[in-house]
């Protein structure tokens, strides 16, 4: 349980959609385990009366205000207001952009919303959420072909996170549940393009997840789905299936969703030669 004193206000403040400085301000809360932010998250704010109501709302929760804000009247003002207010400001991106116009030799065009803008890679990156999103948990699986990778595991292991990380990255995905005496779809034996993994997870950690998850939903004892030797014989079942087809294996019982899917770019880069 965090202390309430290890409990501040962190203000994100972006000219375009936030991402960068929200995945910084995560990345570096993480190194803090014992602290909590309680975040206000601001987002294409272009203009001073939309700036006016960010300063009074730091005003209000004084704490950290973290910004990627490119237009220099804008900045210029935002700092100025935290200066006033005597709260520490930082601009995430200053200290790499400056190392950057260094070594090429160039100044920075500082122009808004740069980072996300419209182009071949944003909408690769959108059709494979789309593909990812319509392929979950086996659904859609005629098209299993235009699959980068293809995910079947047990059941708790991380399969549709893993599959939504991968799909931020441009990856289309597609999960198969494997569940003993279900068939799996039989295009997965055909396939040709998509990276094939299997997930499995050690059985004491699997039955411990599986019965907190059926005491969040509030679901009797759960039998086989539970027991430890039905879910160490589900296990094997699944490993030898996996074995049996070449697919890559991962036990997923000690790595964190970002872990998995690491192993599985490595996988598939590999796999085509990068």
């Amino acid at each position: 349980m965090v202390d309430t004193d290890n409990i501040f206000h962190l203000h994100l403040v972006s000219d375009s959609t936030g991402e960068t400085v929200d995945g910084v301000a995560r990345a570096c809360i993480a190194q803090f385990p014992d602290v909590r932010a309680h975040e206000h998250v601001w987002s294409l704010i272009r203009t001073e009366a939309q700036l006016a109501r960010v300063l009074a709302d730091i005003e209000r929760n004084p704490g950290i205000v973290l910004y990627t804000v490119f237009d220099s009247d804008i900045r210029r003002k935002l700092e100025e207001g935290c200066r006033r207010l005597q709260v520490p400001h930082s601009h995430v991106l200053d200290n790499t952009v400056t190392m950057m116009a260094g070594y090429l030799g160039q100044q920075s065009r500082g122009r808004t919303g740069a980072l996300h803008k419209m182009d071949e890679e944003y909408f690769s990156r959108i059709e494979a959420i789309d593909y990812t999103l319509s392929h979950d948990d086996g659904q859609s699986g005629w098209d299993l072909e235009e699959a980068d990778v293809v995910i079947v595991g047990v059941s708790r292991t991380s399969k549709t996170p893993t599959s939504v990380y991968l799909a931020n990255r441009g990856i289309k995905t597609a999960n198969i549940p494997f569940v003993p005496g279900c068939p799996l779809p039989p295009e997965l034996d055909k396939l040709k393009k998509p990276l094939v993994v299997g997930l499995i997870k050690d059985v004491d950690q699997l039955v411990s997840i599986r019965k907190n998850r059926l005491r969040q939903i509030e679901r009797g004892e759960g039998g086989d789905y539970v027991d430890p030797v039905a879910v160490r014989d589900e296990v094997h079942q699944a490993r030898r299936y996996f074995t049996d087809r070449g697919w890559k294996i991962i036990n997923v019982t000690r790595r964190s969703i970002e872990e998995t899917a690491a192993m599985i770019l490595a996988t598939m880069y590999d796999r085509r030669g990068h």
